[in-house]
C-alpha cells in the first residue's frame, strides 16, 4: 500500500472537519469532491468572485447524498475577519485555496489582488491559529521564483519577483514562516505549478492556457500563444495536486511542517507541445481541427520563460508521489471539456 493509499484509508477510518476556502473555484471544488467521496466533514468559504455554484452542483452529482449532507457551505469573503473566524470555529484542517490569481489581473488591478491575497490570507491564518486548526495548508505559487535563472527550482533558491501577484504569494511565504516561529503554529505552504483539470474555467480574460485551448479547439475559435511557443511549464494534474494538500494535512515527520513544497509533475512542456498534446485529443472527436494551427502574439508582462519543479523534497517529507503524467492529465480533462456545453 502506497502512501497515499494508507492516508485515504486512514481518512475513511476516522473522519476529520476540513475548511475548504475558495470551495467552488477548480481546486477547492476538487478537494471538497475528494473530502466527500472519503467520509469527511467539510466546510466550505467562498464569495463566488471567482468559483461557481455550477462547480459544486457536479460535486452533488459525483457523491452520495450522505456524503453531500457532510458538507456546509458559508458564502463569504476572507477580506472579513468574522467570517473567517466562523469558518475556522470547527476544523481540524484548513485547505486555503482562495485568492485572486493570475499575473496579467494583478498588473492591471494591483490593490484589489493584494487585498485578497495578503490580508485575506493574513485573515484566515490568523482565524486558524486562534481557533486551534491542527495544520494549515495554503496555495503558494512558482511565480514566488521570479526571475531566479536556475532550473529544476528548488525551495530554498527564489529570486526577485515579477509581478504583483508574485509578491503576494511571497508575502504568503514570510507570514507563514513568522506565524511559525512566533506563535509555533504549524503551516505548510504548496507552491503550485500550473495545476489543470476538470472544472478549471474556460471563459474569461484570465483564463488559463490549458482550458482555453479546449474551448477554442471545441468551438473552431482561434488559439493564441504568447510568445514563441517555446516558452515551458511543469503542469501538473489536478489529481496530482489533490493528493498533495492531504499529503501535507496528515503528514506525520516532524520536520514536515512550516515548510514550502513545489507541487508539480516535474518535467517541462512546451507550449508548442501542449498545443499539439491538446489539439491531438480534441481531434478524436472534431477531426476538423486536426490541421489548426495556433496565432502567435508578442509575450506576456510577467510571465516567466522556463519553469520546471524539483519536487524531492515533497516526496521525501511529506510522501508526496504524482501518479498523473501530462498526458494522463489531458486525457481525463478532455473527456471533461468534450462534454461542456460551450
Amino acid at each position: 500500500m502506497d502512501a497515499y493509499t494508507s492516508v485515504q484509508a486512514a481518512l475513511r477510518e476516522t473522519p476529520r472537519r476540513w475548511l475548504v476556502t475558495g470551495v467552488a473555484g477548480f481546486i477547492g471544488s476538487n478537494l471538497l469532491e475528494t473530502l466527500l467521496r472519503l467520509d469527511q466533514h467539510v466546510i466550505g468559504l467562498d464569495n463566488f468572485s471567482t468559483g461557481y455554484f455550477h462547480n459544486l452542483d457536479e460535486v452533488q452529482s459525483l457523491v452520495s447524498e450522505e456524503q453531500w449532507q457532510r458538507f456546509r457551505l458559508i458564502e463569504g469573503d476572507i477580506r472579513d475577519r468574522e467570517t473567517c473566524n466562523e469558518a475556522c470555529r470547527e476544523a481540524d484542517f484548513v485547505l486555503h485555496q482562495a485568492a485572486l490569481g493570475s499575473v496579467p489581473r494583478s498588473i492591471e488591478d494591483p490593490v484589489t489582488t493584494n487585498e485578497n491575497n495578503i490580508s485575506g490570507f493574513l485573515n484566515m491564518l490568523t482565524a486558524a491559529k486562534d481557533a486551534g486548526v491542527a495544520r494549515f495548508v495554503y496555495a503558494a505559487s512558482s511565480s514566488t521564483y521570479g526571475d531566479h535563472p536556475d532550473l529544476p527550482k528548488v525551495e530554498d533558491k527564489i529570486g526577485s519577483p515579477l509581478s504583483p501577484y508574485a509578491v503576494t504569494k511571497l508575502v504568503n511565504e514570510l507570514y507563514a514562516e513568522v506565524f511559525a516561529r512566533t506563535y509555533d503554529y504549524r503551516v505548510i505552504g504548496l507552491r503550485y505549478f500550473n495545476i489543470f483539470g476538470r472544472r478549471q474555467d474556460p471563459n474569461g480574460a484570465y483564463a488559463a492556457v490549458i482550458p482555453k485551448w479546449f474551448a477554442a479547439l471545441i468551438k473552431g475559435e482561434e488559439a493564441f500563444i504568447n510568445g514563441d511557443g517555446e516558452t515551458s511549464r511543469d503542469f501538473c494534474y489536478i489529481d496530482n495536486c489533490v493528493q498533495a494538500n492531504l499529503m501535507a494535512a496528515m503528514a506525520e515527520k516532524p520536520d514536515a511542517a512550516n515548510q514550502v513544497y513545489n507541487i508539480a509533475y516535474g518535467q517541462r512542456t512546451t507550449l508548442n507541445e501542449l498545443y499539439a498534446l491538446i489539439r491531438e485529443r480534441v481531434a478524436r472527436w472534431h477531426p476538423e481541427c486536426s490541421d489548426s494551427k495556433p496565432v502567435y502574439r508578442d509575450f506576456r508582462a510577467g510571465d516567466v520563460r522556463h519553469s520546471l519543479a524539483d519536487i524531492s523534497k515533497a516526496a521525501e517529507l511529506i510522501g508526496y508521489s504524482p501518479t498523473y503524467t501530462v498526458c494522463d492529465g489531458l486525457d481525463e480533462a478532455s473527456e471533461w471539456y468534450l462534454k461542456q456545453a460551450y
